[in-house]
């Protein structure tokens, strides 16, 4: 291309790109024709003259999270750039992408479920718009009310304003009756009640270790042990799994206020939000299995599960 050329292919390029011409106008502006300045546009781009960027915002990674989707075939999968500084950090991005997605889908008709992690906290906390929509809890107290599912369901009450359900009751109890006993309290039930009727979840994936599971820190060593000895890899609501994401019964199943596997597969929208490396291996068991319909995790997970795990035929096999 000469300078004449060039010099024309540019303010071609400029009309088109930025200030929003049709081809038709800069046709008509050059004495050309259409056809030709399509050729022109064509090779700005060719020659690099222009060149195009589709920016989706630095903080999510576009592009990986369309190629997570349709590899594992989700409903939905945000992927938030990386790397991140620390561990808050990591936490306050992944928080962000699922406050912000709970923003867009959820309706007033739907019924929210909320678990407990330290991920969805944050999430709670940068929530800040959803429809008046009943929210509840799925699963009991591991800590202390203030850190727990119980102040994730107020949180996320303040900001909708319907009807909420809360349990508070421990996660474990000391054995299958005591867990009846509390089952039909009259608070508790009302959130028991309503574990079939939720149409959208929110959840966390904690790696079967004391710091990535609040389940693993709240038990005995001989459960541990129990649970460690049927090849626990993860745990989704207190729901511990498998490395294919094969929920497993124990001695601690019949005594956990969670709502129950069976029922957890049958939400129509689960929204898994969890990352850094060392969860990698849980998230993968929670697609494995097919517990989960949507993700939210970092670049990291996100390019280990590409690059390892093969695609999936169906989100919910």
């Amino acid at each position: 291309m000469g300078p004449a050329e060039l010099v024309q292919a540019t303010a071609i390029a400029r009309q088109y790109y930025v200030e929003g011409m049709t081809k038709v106008e800069i046709a008509d502006f050059h004495g050309l024709s259409r056809y030709k300045v399509a050729r022109i546009l064509e090779a700005c781009r060719t020659e690099g003259i222009v060149r195009v960027e589709i920016n989706g915002g630095a903080a999510m990674d576009t592009e990986l999270s369309e190629r997570l989707r349709t590899h594992f075939r989700l409903k939905h999968a945000l992927v938030a750039s990386g790397p991140f500084d620390d561990v808050p950090a990591l936490r306050a991005a992944l928080g962000r992408a699922a406050a912000d997605l709970l923003t867009e889908i959820v309706t007033e008709d739907d019924v929210l479920g909320v678990a407990w992690g330290r991920t969805l906290d944050a999430m709670a906390q940068r929530v800040h718009g959803l429809p008046p929509c009943r929210i509840v809890q799925m699963t009991g107290i591991a800590g202390a009310i203030h850190a727990s599912s119980v102040d994730l369901v107020r949180r996320l009450t303040s900001v909708s304003g319907g009807p909420h359900h809360p349990i508070y009751a421990p996660l474990v109890a000391s054995d299958p009756e005591a867990l009846r006993v509390m089952q039909r309290q009259q608070g508790i039930q009302a959130a028991v009640s309503r574990w079939r009727t939720i149409t959208v979840a929110a959840v966390a994936v904690g790696a079967w270790d004391p710091t990535g599971s609040q389940v693993h820190r709240v038990l005995t060593e001989s459960e541990r042990a129990e649970l460690d000895g049927l090849d626990t890899v993860c745990e989704i609501c207190s729901i511990p799994l498998d490395a294919d994401g094969r929920p497993i019964r124990s001695t601690l199943t019949e005594r956990t206020m969670a709502i129950p596997y069976a029922d957890l597969v049958r939400i129509p929208e689960v929204i898994a939000v969890a990352g850094g490396e060392a969860k990698t291996d849980a998230v993968r068991a929670a697609l494995r299995g097919g517990v989960i319909t949507s993700l939210v995790t970092d670049s990291a997970v996100a390019a280990k599960l590409l690059a390892e795990e093969p695609a999936t035929e169906d989100a919910r096999r």
